[in-house]
């Protein structure tokens, strides 16, 4: 969810521009390495950031200078780990600020935070969580691509409450929470089932990246689920 700009006061959006900068900076150092060190992952890395960008730009009008959409972010955590996905997200929420008016410049800082770092870290640790389970893959990326946006349209609630408090914070977050889950709820839901087919085409089409990627663990592995491994 963006925060369209002038919707923050000029404290809070440094506030938050300080606090996502260490980890775009993380992010940017994660990218180049994977880039260095796994150079056939470049148009698998190109794919992931322009799926976060084509979701997240899908937006429907909200409350109070925000909107809810989907995130996307929840793919590349799983495929590059979440400080990727801080790098990538950052880019993509400068170039919809600039290009197509969505988000803001002087909020870019709070966009940055919710969608690009809590999200895809949140989606991260519940891919995590159901692989060790050893669940089905496409129970793990439901999970983590659903919860990525849920995340992302929690921390953006709290964010506006902070900026508006009006009866109180705790008064003003349930407020936004509320109208929010109107749409962001449905969302969450349909863009996990999209992360499910996204992963099923992958699996197919790129599974020796998808396993020097530790998505699938081996050759049996996505022979299992429909891969076929040449030599």
């Amino acid at each position: 969810m963006h925060i369209a700009e002038g919707f923050l006061p000029a404290s809070h959006c440094i506030g938050w521009a300080v606090a996502a900068t260490p980890f775009v900076v993380q992010g940017v150092r994660a990218t180049v390495r994977q880039v260095r060190e796994h150079p056939e992952n470049r148009v698998l890395l190109a794919a992931a950031g322009a799926f976060t960008f084509i979701l997240s730009a899908l937006k429907m009008p909200s409350v109070t200078g925000s909107s809810s959409h989907p995130t996307g972010t929840g793919a590349g955590a799983i495929l590059f780990r979440p400080p990727v996905m801080a790098f990538l997200g950052a880019v993509v929420l400068l170039f919809q600020a600039l290009l197509l008016a969505h988000g803001g410049i002087t909020t870019l800082g709070a966009n940055i935070f919710s969608m690009a770092i809590v999200g895809p870290w949140v989606g991260y640790a519940a891919y995590v969580a159901l692989k060790k389970l050893r669940t089905p893959l496409e129970i793990q990326v439901f999970f983590a691509m659903a919860l990525a946006d849920l995340s992302t349209y929690v921390v953006t609630s709290c964010q506006l409450a902070l900026a508006y408090p009006e009866p109180g914070f705790g008064a003003a977050i349930g407020k936004f929470l509320t109208i929010f889950a109107v749409t962001q709820v449905p969302l969450a839901i349909v863009e996990g089932l999209v992360g499910v087919i996204l992963f099923r085409v992958l699996r197919t089409i790129a599974g020796p990246e998808l396993i020097g990627l530790g998505v699938l663990t081996d050759e049996h592995d996505a022979s299992a689920n429909g891969v076929t491994i040449s030599a």
